[in-house]
This record gives structure tokens, C-alpha cells and sequence, in this order.
């Protein structure tokens, strides 16, 4: 699911907080009781995401029964689609497909990422800013902008509620700080009636679980050169693609706030040098020494042409 427009541009702020510990600052604080409110109390939001892809809404549900969380996430408007969360189950229904469940602490297409961050690894790559204090939702709100410190990535502006430390609204910024993506809660409730709507599901029937086979391990003889400050490899595979009819080569990066893939394979007669971009999503496609190498993900074109140039090849895949 998706997310627009809005911006915040306050760059001076940015070096406030340059001689403290950014997670240890106020505003980095702040941010760490959002991600501890969003995962540990009971609440209800209706929101809208806004894309230049179009507009969705939708309601999430949050409780925590017995130490097990418990969420549902539903497409209000259109074909009835719904996520739920039992524990570490994550079960989805799509129209027109068959029900499934897959493995996974939080559901992907509810909150936007950063709730999930953790701020304080973040602290050594981006500066937390403190812009001041708004209404969202008819509740007064802390505003924080979130900065990468190099300039290679996006950047956030989160509007907290400040009784109950929830984003009321998130804000995804470009370099020139156009709004791409915004999350946007209408109305929202935080009480133990929630935990009382989703109890139902300690006891509900969810689909099967899916098994996501696992790409083959191997070494590979590439390397990326050049990576933003505080990307790390988090996961490599080589996979056999049907419809190419030959292997592709992946190595999966992430700073722990956006992520993108290093995918090779062999160049053919259809492979062409191409840059592609929706909203956040960057695709960019390079053909060199008889291999086509495609940057994609969570970046701005810029940044993922400077990592495709970086990477050095040994023999092709």
C-alpha cells in the first residue's frame, strides 16, 4: 500500500543538534516512545495514504493480549482487502486470491516504516530535528524532521501526538523537499475497547502458513564500491528466474529506514541502460561487461546511479 505531499523544509535546524547524541536529544527520545506507544498500546486509527499513485484508506487496529500482539489492517474503500496479525502469523486476504499466512512480527502495508526503527542505531546517520508544535486529528502534536546526514536519502517529517506519542502524520520528503508519500490519521482512539473488538481473534481460524523457499547460498565475485553511510548487507541469494531463463545474483541492503537490492545477471539483447522511478521506488538499470546490473528500491535516482556505477565486476554470473 501507498503514502503524499505537505513539505517541511527546515534545514538550518538540522546542525542544533550536531554536538549531542542525536537518539540521546530530545526529539530522538520523542521518537523512541513513538515506535515503543505503536507496538505496546491499544489502539484504533483511520487514515489515508497519498501517492502521486492515488489515494487509499484505511483502519488499523492495535492490542496487546497476554503479551501477544494482535492487529488488522483494512482496505475501507473498494474490494474488501485485509491483513491480520496473531503473534508472529501475519494472514492475508486479497480478492480473488486464496487466503495466506506468512511469518513476520509486524504487518509491512499498516504503519509507515519508521515506526518499526530503531532510532538509536539511526543516530550515527541521520539528525532528528525538533520543528515545534501543531494540531493533526484536532490533537496537539510534537514535529520532528528526521535528516540523512550525507544528503543520499530521503527524509521524513513526523507529527507525534503528544499525549499518547502516536504519528498522526508522516511526511516522506525528497532531496528538494517534495513531499512523495504522506500518511494522514483522521480519527483516532486509544482505550481498552480496542483489546475487547480484537479478542476474537485469540480463537480465529487463520489460512495456512506459506514456506518462502530460500535462494541458494553463494560467493559471489561483485562488489558495490560505494554504499550510503550506515547501509549494511542484511541478506545475499542467487536465484534461477523463470521467465529470464537464467540466474539472477541479490545482495539486500538496509540502514534500518529504507532498503534496496543489488541485483546482476547476464546481459542479453534485450538489456538496456535505464533509470525508472514511482514515488519512493527507484529502478536503475545498467549494462556493462556483459551484465546487467539493476539497482532497486527506496532511493533517489542519484543515489542508486552512483551505487550501480560503484559496483566492480569479476566474471560474469
Amino acid at each position: 500500500m501507498k503514502q503524499l505531499w505537505c513539505a517541511v523544509s527546515l534545514l538550518a535546524g538540522s546542525l542544533m543538534y550536531s554536538s549531542v547524541a542525536p537518539a540521546q536529544s530530545p526529539s530522538g527520545a520523542l521518537l523512541q516512545q513513538m515506535e515503543q506507544a505503536s507496538q505496546s498500546l491499544s489502539y484504533e486509527l483511520a487514515y489515508i495514504n497519498v501517492s502521486r499513485l492515488g489515494i487509499e484508506s484505511l483502519r488499523y487496529r492495535h492490542a496487546v493480549i497476554d503479551n501477544k500482539t494482535y492487529a488488522q489492517l483494512l482496505q475501507m474503500d473498494g474490494p474488501r482487502r485485509e491483513i491480520i496479525q496473531r503473534g508472529n502469523e501475519i494472514s492475508y486476504f486479497e480478492p480473488g486470491l486464496e487466503p495466506f499466512t506468512l511469518a513476520g512480527d509486524h504487518i509491512v502495508d499498516s504503519l509507515p516504516a519508521l515506526v518499526y526503527a530503531d532510532f538509536e542505531h539511526l543516530a550515527s546517520s541521520y539528525d532528528f530535528v525538533s520543528v515545534g508544535r501543531t494540531r493533526i486529528a484536532d490533537q496537539l502534536c510534537e514535529v520532528i524532521r528526521i535528516v540523512s546526514r550525507d544528503g543520499t536519502r530521503y527524509g521524513y517529517v513526523v507529527w507525534l501526538d503528544s499525549e499518547t506519542k502516536l504519528p498522526l502524520r508522516v511526511d516522506l520528503l525528497d532531496r528538494d523537499g517534495e513531499t512523495l508519500e504522506q500518511y494522514r490519521v483522521i480519527s483516532f482512539a486509544v482505550d481498552q475497547g480496542v483489546s475487547k473488538l480484537m479478542q476474537g481473534l485469540e480463537t480465529a481460524k487463520l489460512p495456512p502458513s506459506l514456506s518462502v523457499p530460500a535462494g541458494n547460498k553463494a560467493t559471489f565475485n561483485w562488489k558495490a564500491g560505494w554504499l550510503p553511510a550506515g547501509m549494511k548487507e542484511v541478506a545475499q541469494s542467487r536465484r534461477q528466474i523463470p521467465s529470464l531463463n537464467r540466474p539472477v545474483e541479490s545482495r539486500l541492503y538496509s540502514d534500518g529506514l529504507f532498503s534496496f537490492s543489488i541485483n546482476i545477471t547476464l546481459a542479453d539483447k534485450n538489456s538496456a541502460s535505464q533509470l525508472l522511478r514511482t514515488g519512493r521506488r527507484t529502478v536503475q538499470t545498467e549494462v556493462r561487461n556483459n551484465a546487467e546490473i539493476t539497482v532497486v528500491g527506496e532511493l533517489p535516482p542519484a543515489t542508486a546511479k552512483r551505487i550501480a556505477d560503484s559496483i566492480t565486476l569479476g566474471t560474469t554470473p
